[in-house]
């Protein structure tokens, strides 16, 4: 993706079924968790850059011993800086108690981070906060050691103020209304009722004080408390929580519009937002790790017995389509073959714009999660030339000489690497000061492939706002002297803000909804834009299951292909002396790629859930009254 945009983030849980002892004389080393944990979050970089952290937890600890570790970071390299902290202070320990070398049952007891539960995160974070203290996982801590609660999830509800609301009438004083915190606290509340009313039970029953805590673990219903705790939540989620006894869940939400993966064995459970993460980490085959259905939880009892539940009736599945194009890793088997199969679909329009002139078009790509999409464009323009080889064959009546047959069989697609990303300027030009200058030099072309009678196709998995096409790629690609630059999307155009993890939250930044506006002013139209604005005004006080998208009948005004010509003109200038073109995926082909992921409300406007309509009009009338916050 051209443009910078910051997206889902990753969690990871693993519970270890065996003692430490197994793992230790299997593999080498008590530590086998924290290792895999370190991988499992290495291996999902790609979803967070601004923060990570982990979370253990010790099972059948005595009291006064430390059962909980945690560690976060906010550092260039967060996940490195988190295990770096974990391995000091391992070796420190082991450099000072020579002892623990040989001995798991020690270790476990005096060593921080070893565990049988742990719980990773990698973050992006959606609001701008980046301290330390936004950084997952959150713990709510508690001298009972059931109601010790740790959360950490990707996710995004659009209800926070609905949810804070409730917490305080059931008499809680949340420190602060973040979504995060929120859930948490709602989660924590039915566990504590959930703790108190089994303690009262076991009372009656005639059991001590003491003897109820392990009773308390084996009866407390997960289930049940998450039945109760996510019954308003409106949002797209995958949470992840452990309990500080040794029960563990990770919960996703109705619509499947946050993705979790899912594998057991004997050994261990697993639980990843992508699947190839726990293919690659625990060596396992692709049908071994299984997807969570929506609506259901995985729920790991300290005794380790894994069961799946449906927590909330499942609602039409959605999935996340922008999760097959871009954010998850392309080396799923099913994802790569998904954006082989979105480039392929591109290609007749292709065809089109460049008028059937392979021989005069070089084909490229924007690196590098449009890399596959392009090989599918390619493979696409391979069948289309050996079909058009065979037809000049066949009309040549066996006449042709050898030379005339040797130059049909001889035309390929022409091939370049054109834009090569700077990452270290990249990073460089994160702050604000001479940023236009600077950003204009975020890519580097190659030189001397592109003649002035050629067309120049570049593909990107999707356009988002634009800026940089704008002003770096488009102009550098100028410099190469086509005739004709076709910049191709993968995706469709992205016309609506998301509300379920991704961060784009402002209509005005998207460059769909730019090129919307400049056409209703061509056309005489754009009083139809306070009109839109009073509509959604007029919906404030409505429930949100009543509140409906207006800004789609903006759209409606215009074709897709309106639409794409006026992007194209915003992404060139007069100093662009190539013709410019945009094309993108239709709707109906991305869902014929990607039919298990249909989610595709930011292109369409068709919400999975109620809250999103009303994300999509604060938006607009925060857009309408310069308002510069978020719409959720």
């Amino acid at each position: 993706m051209s443009d910078a945009l910051k997206h889902e983030c990753g969690i990871a849980l693993i519970r270890l079924k065996k003692p430490l002892s197994y793992y230790k004389e299997k593999y080498g080393s008590a530590f086998y968790g924290v290792n895999k944990m370190y991988l499992m979050m290495e291996k999902q970089h790609n979803r967070g850059q601004d923060g990570a952290g982990f979370a253990s937890i010790k099972l059948d600890t005595n009291p006064g011993e430390r059962y909980i570790s945690r560690v976060r970071s906010i550092a260039q390299q967060p996940i490195q800086d988190i295990f770096a902290q974990i391995n000091e202070r391992i070796n420190s320990e082991f450099a000072a108690h020579p002892e623990y070398h040989n001995d798991v049952d020690l270790q476990k007891k005096n060593i921080p981070y070893i565990g049988e539960l742990l719980l990773g995160h990698v973050r992006y974070g959606t609001f701008g906060k980046n301290s330390v203290e936004s950084v997952h996982p959150f713990l709510r801590q508690n001298n009972w050691m059931h109601r010790n609660l740790i959360v950490a999830g990707n996710f995004n509800m659009t209800n926070v103020n609905q949810l804070f609301d409730g917490l305080v009438q059931l008499g809680q004083h949340p420190k602060e209304k973040a979504d995060t915190i929120t859930i948490m606290e709602k989660i924590g509340h039915f566990l504590d009722d959930a703790v108190s009313k089994i303690y009262k039970t076991l009372k009656k029953e005639g059991y001590s004080k003491s003897e109820c805590s392990p009773l308390i673990a084996e009866r407390l219903n997960i289930g049940k408390i998450l039945k109760k705790s996510s019954k308003n939540w409106d949002g797209g989620y995958a949470m992840a929580g452990l309990l500080g006894h040794g029960d563990a869940f990770v919960l996703r939400d109705p619509a499947g519009i946050r993705p979790a993966y899912y594998y057991e064995d004997d050994e261990i459970v697993v639980v990843a937002s992508e699947r190839p993460v726990i293919q690659t980490v625990f060596n396992v085959p692709f049908e071994a790790v299984k997807e969570l259905d929506p609506g259901h939880a995985i729920i790991i009892k300290k005794s380790g017995q894994a069961t799946i539940k449906e927590i909330i009736k499942p609602l039409e599945r959605k999935a996340c389509s922008f999760e097959r194009i871009y954010f998850s890793r392309g080396s799923d088997a099913e994802i790569y073959q998904e954006r082989k199969h979105l480039g392929k679909l591109l290609m007749p329009k292709v065809l089109d714009a460049i008028e059937n002139d392979t021989k005069n078009t070089v084909f490229s790509f924007i690196p590098n999660t449009a890399e596959t999409s392009f090989f599918g464009m390619i493979e696409t323009v391979e069948e289309h030339l050996n079909e058009r080889k065979t037809k000049a064959i066949l009309d040549g009546n066996g006449k042709l000489s050898a030379e005339s047959v040797i130059d049909i069989l001889s035309e390929r697609p022409r091939i370049e690497k054109i834009a090569i990303k700077d990452v270290k300027l990249r990073t460089f030009i994160t702050e604000d000061s001479s940023r236009d200058d600077l950003v204009a030099h975020v890519y580097d072309v190659t030189y001397g492939v592109i003649k002035p009678t050629d067309n120049l196709v570049i593909i990107d998995d999707s356009i988002v706002r634009g800026t940089t096409l704008k002003k770096s790629i488009i102009k550098m690609m100028d410099r190469l002297n086509p005739k004709k630059i076709v910049v191709v999307s993968s995706a469709p155009q992205i016309r609506y803000p998301d509300c379920y993890g991704i961060d784009m939250a402002n209509l005005e930044s998207l460059i769909a909804f730019r090129a919307m506006l400049e056409l209703l002013k061509e056309n005489n139209k754009y009083h139809l834009v306070e009109d839109t604005y009073h509509k959604c005004k007029a919906q404030v006080e409505l429930e949100d299951a009543d509140v409906k998208n207006y800004v789609k009948d903006l759209y409606s005004e215009f074709t897709a292909e309106a639409i794409s010509e006026k992007i194209a003109a915003l992404i060139s200038d007069d100093t662009v002396n190539a013709k410019v073109e945009t094309i993108f995926q239709s709707i109906e082909n991305l869902h014929k790629a990607c039919p298990k992921n249909l989610g595709d409300w930011y292109f369409t406007g068709d919400y999975p859930t109620a809250g999103g309509n009303r994300v999509v009009n604060k938006a607009f009338i925060n857009f309408f009254e310069g308002n510069k916050e978020r719409a959720y």
